[in-house]
């Protein structure tokens, strides 16, 4: 009891203490010289002014990597402080982007905008793109007895785990199509095993080519890619693509090609009135970024980086007005120092 007793006159002690700590950095903080005080304010304001809150994705994806990599550029400058967002993935990014505090830019994929249609019907205006970063092929991987996609109706198609881009694009790419499929979400190195066996008709992976298990794993005669022609249906969201035999030597013979389509993947903001602070501070994050572009293509940075065009648009997105206006000094300079 008398143990209990000063253990609990101790913890009283300690309390005591930690509030009169607390109490004096209070009144030191206060009591701080006018200039100070003036000083760290100063600081505070720079600080928040200029840090751009960029949603990324999921912690194994590109989009987080990528989201890095443009911090690691632009805070060097010194003039901007990225803080790169680990997320649930691109399709929740569009919700972060429109309703998250502190998050000023975010990696989407183009098709993420048809989740929000309904319920924020004016969404095309209200986020508008910055830069087209990178396409995520279609691959529609299928067994030696499928051999068109009507094939596949009413067969097991695995499109990953749910939140990867898979899961999301692929049951919509099929109901383009026009094919109902029996969809599964399960890891795809196991969905491939299964798929060898017999248990599964196809697997459906959204990513940049080249993929390692079809680039590198060993199939059997007559395991093939599916062409998926690009028209009409996707004119929306997607680019045309293709599936080459430099992509995929011991599935693709030479001289053939399978035609397919790709879902770019975006950075995007919300469209800020010219005349907020918001505006102002993506408006810096471009100019730091799109001048920066050349030392993210040098070696040390992801290899996509080197087929990154500013000028290039995103389907389904008008461009952010900084954006452009960044695009058009740049080629009036070039015009002036080639007359």
């Amino acid at each position: 009891m008398v143990v209990f007793l000063r253990l609990v006159v101790i913890s009283i002690l300690l309390f005591a203490f930690s509030d009169l700590t607390t109490a004096r950095s209070r009144r030191s903080a206060h009591d701080a010289p006018i200039s100070q005080r003036v000083a760290e304010n100063e600081i505070r304001y720079r600080t928040n002014a200029w840090t751009v809150g960029l949603a990324g994705g999921l912690l194994e994806g590109a989009p987080i990597r990528f989201a890095t990599e443009m911090a690691r550029v632009i805070n060097d400058n010194g003039q901007m402080h990225v803080l790169p967002i680990v997320t649930r993935g691109p399709t929740e990014n569009v919700n972060d982007l429109l309703y998250m505090k502190g998050v000023d830019a975010a990696i989407i994929n183009s098709d993420s905008l048809e989740e929000y249609k309904s319920q924020v019907p004016q969404i095309q205006q209200r986020i508008v793109s910055i830069l087209n970063l990178f396409p995520s092929e279609l691959h529609i991987f299928v067994r030696p007895e499928i051999h068109t996609l009507a094939d596949l109706a009413g067969k097991k198609v695995n499109f990953n785990t749910q939140g990867t881009a898979a899961a999301y694009s692929g049951p919509l790419i099929f109901s383009r199509l026009g094919i109902n499929v029996d969809k599964m979400f399960i890891p795809h190195p196991v969905a491939l095993e299964r798929m060898k066996r017999g248990e599964i008709a196809a697997v459906v992976f959204v990513t940049t080519k080249p993929v390692d298990a079809f680039a590198k794993g060993k199939w059997a005669e007559g395991f093939k890619f599916l062409p998926v022609e690009y028209g009409p249906k996707f004119e929306d969201y997607y680019l045309p693509s293709y599936l080459e035999p430099a992509d995929y030597p011991d599935l693709i013979a030479k001289g053939d090609r399978i035609a397919t389509i790709s879902v770019p993947t975006i950075l995007a903001a919300f469209n800020w009135r010219p005349e907020s602070s918001r505006y102002q501070r993506v408006a810096r994050f471009i100019d730091e970024l799109f001048g920066h572009l050349d030392r993210l293509r040098s070696p040390g940075f992801d290899p996509k980086w080197s087929n990154v065009n500013p000028s290039d648009r995103a389907p389904g997105l008008k461009r952010f007005r900084a954006a452009q206006e960044w695009l058009d000094r740049s080629a009036t300079t070039k015009q002036s120092r080639n007359p």
